[in-house]
């Protein structure tokens, strides 16, 4: 018997399948993003003389997807977490609400450090008991 004929078959098949699969994930729409909260989620707010960073309120966050209520999918606050550390860990909250402009790099302090490294004129690291071996 001749099998040739069944493996082309098969061989097209896999091949059509594989080549409509492929073309299907470029039919999805792109996700949407929007719902995505910024830094603008932060506040910052003068409490006994201090600036401060309050978090933001995570229930504020969830989001309405345009999708039917009744089905059992969680939903989630995105970015509730990483806007709460952020809020709890910034050392100078007014930052967040009026940010310093950049003075930009100073070219020749990094040209001169490149320049004493070449030269082998760099200065050691400290003798402390993080840079000892064995810690003594």
């Amino acid at each position: 018997m001749n099998e040739r004929p069944g493996h082309v078959r098969l061989g097209r098949w896999l091949l059509a399948t594989g080549a409509v699969g492929l073309l299907a994930g470029c039919a999805f729409p792109k996700r949407d993003y929007s719902y995505m909260p910024d830094a603008s989620v932060i506040q910052v707010q003068m409490k006994d003389g201090q600036w401060v960073a309050v978090p933001p309120d995570c229930a504020k966050l969830y989001p309405e997807y345009p999708r039917p209520k009744f089905d059992s999918r969680p939903q989630a606050a995105f970015g509730c977490a990483t806007y709460t550390n952020l809020a709890n860990s910034v050392a100078h909250p007014l930052d967040l609400a009026t940010p310093g402009t950049y003075a930009g790099q100073e070219a020749d302090t990094a040209g001169d450090a490149v320049t004493r490294y070449r030269q082998n004129k760099v200065t050691p690291l400290r003798e402390t008991t993080s840079t000892k071996k064995g810690g003594k």
